[in-house]
């Protein structure tokens, strides 16, 4: 299903998030490919919300227990690989929960993917228990991130998860 992009400045963010997550649930509805899904979903976020400099999905590696592989995203080249624990990612993949980062030059072992990124949220795809990816946001901006981006793009994450 095509989904054509609307106009948001007028929006605010939660409109904005709102009319995405509708997107979302069009976009998946009829596509059971995961790959064609998370980089439409990752396309979406990154053409709509002027002030996301990357958008990503960081993927459980089948054949490395403990190890996000990156998959599909917008914006520039990033590391293709994340331990659980280290960095913001696999932070967020160990403790299974939401992340925001104000300024990710202050985040203990921050893994520096892009020198332009100073703000992050990242929210774990949870399967069974088990973490299968994560959804990364970078900004540009610091202090970027609020609960308004957890809740919703939490609200996101849990259209994608019976994808995995």
């Amino acid at each position: 299903m095509a989904i054509q992009l609307t106009e948001t400045k007028d929006l605010t963010r939660q409109e904005t998030y709102e009319l995405v997550i509708t997107q979302v649930k069009h976009l998946v509805s009829d596509e059971s490919n995961l790959v064609a899904n998370l980089a439409n979903v990752s396309s979406l976020l990154k053409n709509t919300f002027e002030d996301y400099l990357w958008v990503g999905f960081y993927v459980a590696d089948p054949d490395s227990p403990e190890e996000l592989v990156l998959g599909p995203f917008q914006g520039r080249p990033a590391c293709t690989r994340i331990k659980f624990g280290k960095g913001v990612c696999g932070t967020s993949a160990s403790l299974k929960q939401t992340i925001i980062v104000d300024d990710v030059d202050q985040f203990p072992g921050h893994i520096v993917c892009d020198s332009l990124s100073k703000s992050e949220i990242v929210v774990p795809i949870i399967f069974n228990g088990n973490v299968r990816a994560v959804l990364d946001v970078d900004s540009d901006r610091l202090s970027n991130f609020n609960q308004t981006d957890s809740r919703y793009l939490e609200e996101l994450v849990n259209i994608l998860t019976p994808l995995f």
